[in-house]
């Protein structure tokens, strides 16, 4: 993968982790963590919008997507 850059995920880290620093290796599975998410969540809001029969990826398909990767979880 290697797609998301890994300053946008430090960042947030950093924001949500209470302004602690971030190792170069927690930073790295931090990032694979985020993609494998990323991409559970593209592939299940394109089977709802495919199932849907459209083309575009809505606001609905993520919020489906989200609830049913919150479940299985």
């Amino acid at each position: 993968m290697g797609e998301l850059p890994n300053a946008v995920v430090k960042r947030l880290l950093s924001k949500h982790g209470g302004g602690l620093r971030v190792s170069g290796s927690a930073l790295d599975r931090a990032v694979a963590a985020a993609e494998d998410f990323i991409s559970r969540l593209a592939v299940e809001a394109s089977a709802s919008a495919t199932d849907a029969k459209r083309k575009t990826v809505m606001d609905s398909d993520i919020d489906a997507a989200c609830a049913k990767l919150a479940q299985s979880g």
